[in-house]
């Protein structure tokens, strides 16, 4: 038999219609392949309570998108286990709620996969949603029973009387409460959009609510005082409202006085900033200041006052004992005898360079509060006498024991040299017939009451008197 070759091409049309078809309706209608072989899914048991109506072939959704099919429905152990079959195309992460719904009251059920959070690991072949993180919906006839019940129990003519009433309330407010279901609508949505955020704030509000709870008494107590202020303010209500004029007032002369003060009041601030820098770093030498001050005053008044039971006594009641000398004056690291200035000259000229001090060992016992034995206010285990070695990693080194040399506080800057620490303390020979004497520096000095001839019986103002010296 001869077939045309018009035939031929109608006959090759319709085999790849045929084919077309029969692929279509085999791989996207059927899906044979998933359904035979499992291609492009992987599988997931879920642990119901009940099967709740779900039956096989219900859809899986997730995010309101379906994402699957339920496999079979059976039981084991008495529990229900659901075996659902997911696409591979969509990731869901393992920390996933599923909860049984239906598409109406009287519709067919279908699996919701609700995700807690988005950080953990997804969902992978055999993987097993335990029964703890399912829910099924109630059984509709006894939520219909129940229902029924309820209604039943409410009196007919109250019942009519609800609905008339309710009717006069929101009658005529169909814009309104179309507005207030559309917003709802919309809230759900964006709660929706933030589910991980809202399920945070849930499991995280126990933990603020038990505070609240336990400082229920603080919250009362701030209660009761903001009650008393409220009181006190509406009791003072007249005075308040003359304050409120007088404020204004009071603020207008407030800002012309700034406004007058302007050009020398940053100077002022910008000034004060170095002196709050300094006065933040001895911000405790300032609160031991002022927390002994008033000690001390207290302590100088009652030196002073009479005693109340002696009215003899018209002075204070002090007593000076004068422990001359007692230790020696320190004379280490200041300047030498020949540049030190008489008491009487008056003029004022420029300091001598470099730090003049007590520069003896700092466990020496002259001079123990001087200079050198300052504790660093950033280093509080650290002394120092200036505030750049208390700054820097030098430490103090004396320049000796302070027994044996006098002399200029920069030798070791100016070439000096320094005589080596004696272990024996210097003794000057004078003259005990004149009172002469040869001092360090090779000069003879006199003092007349070391002489032979100086009257014993010495007043008490001759020995405060300074002696008389002369080169």
């Amino acid at each position: 038999m001869r077939i045309s070759r018009r035939i031929m091409m109608q006959l090759v049309v319709f085999t790849a219609v045929s084919v077309t078809a029969l692929s279509v309706m085999v791989f996207g209608y059927l899906k044979l392949p998933t359904l035979l072989f499992g291609y492009g899914h992987y599988t997931v048991t879920v642990e119901l309570p009940e099967a709740a109506g779900l039956y096989e072939r219900s859809n899986v959704t997730y995010r309101g998108a379906e994402v699957g099919r339920v496999q079979e429905v059976n039981l084991h152990d008495g529990d229900v286990r659901a075996v659902v079959s997911l696409t591979s195309d969509v990731r869901i992460p393992s920390n996933t709620q599923a909860q049984v719904h239906s598409t109406s009251a009287i519709g067919e059920q279908y699996l919701e996969l609700i995700p807690r959070d988005e950080t953990s690991a997804p969902l992978k072949n055999g993987d097993v949603i335990k029964r703890a993180d399912t829910s099924v919906p109630p059984d509709v006839n006894t939520l219909l029973d129940t229902t029924n019940r309820g209604l039943a129990a409410i009196p007919g003519d109250n019942l009519q009387t609800v609905i008339d009433e309710s009717y006069t309330g929101i009658g005529g407010l169909g814009t309104e409460l179309s507005r207030i279901v559309d917003a709802s609508t919309t809230l759900s949505a964006d709660a929706r959009r933030n589910l991980d955020a809202m399920t945070t704030l849930i499991e995280d509000s126990p933990a603020v609510l038990d505070s609240q709870t336990e400082s229920a008494d603080s919250l009362h107590a701030w209660a009761a005082n903001l009650a008393s202020v409220t009181d006190q303010v509406r009791a003072k209500d007249d005075s308040l409202s003359s304050l409120l004029p007088a404020g204004a007032r009071a603020t207008q002369e407030g800002k012309a006085l700034i406004d007058r003060l302007q050009p020398s009041i940053p100077v002022l601030l910008a000034n004060l900033v170095t002196v709050a820098n300094v006065a933040i770093t001895y911000q405790p030498n300032i609160e031991q200041l002022l927390v002994l001050y008033p000690v001390n005053i207290a302590n100088s008044q009652g030196s002073s006052i009479a005693d109340a039971h002696q009215s003899r006594y018209i002075g204070g009641n002090m007593t000076i004992n004068l422990n001359t000398n007692l230790p020696p004056t320190c004379l280490t690291g200041y300047l030498p005898p020949q540049q030190m200035r008489p008491p009487s000259e008056v003029d004022a000229p420029d300091r001598p360079p470099g730090d003049l001090y007590c520069r003896v060992p700092q466990d020496s016992p002259w001079n123990v509060r001087g200079a050198r034995n300052i504790p660093c206010e950033t280093k509080p285990w650290k002394r120092a006498p200036t505030v750049k070695m208390c700054e820097s990693d030098d430490v103090y080194v004396p320049l000796n024991d302070g027994n044996n040399w006098k002399g200029d506080p920069n030798a070791t800057l100016s070439g000096q040299p320094v005589p080596q620490v004696s272990t024996h303390v210097p003794v000057v020979p004078y003259d005990p017939a004149t009172g002469t004497y040869v001092g360090p520096d090779g000069k003879v000095y006199s003092q007349t009451n070391l002489a032979e001839n100086t009257p014993k019986d010495q007043t008490w103002q001759s020995m405060l008197m300074p002696p008389n010296m002369t080169p």
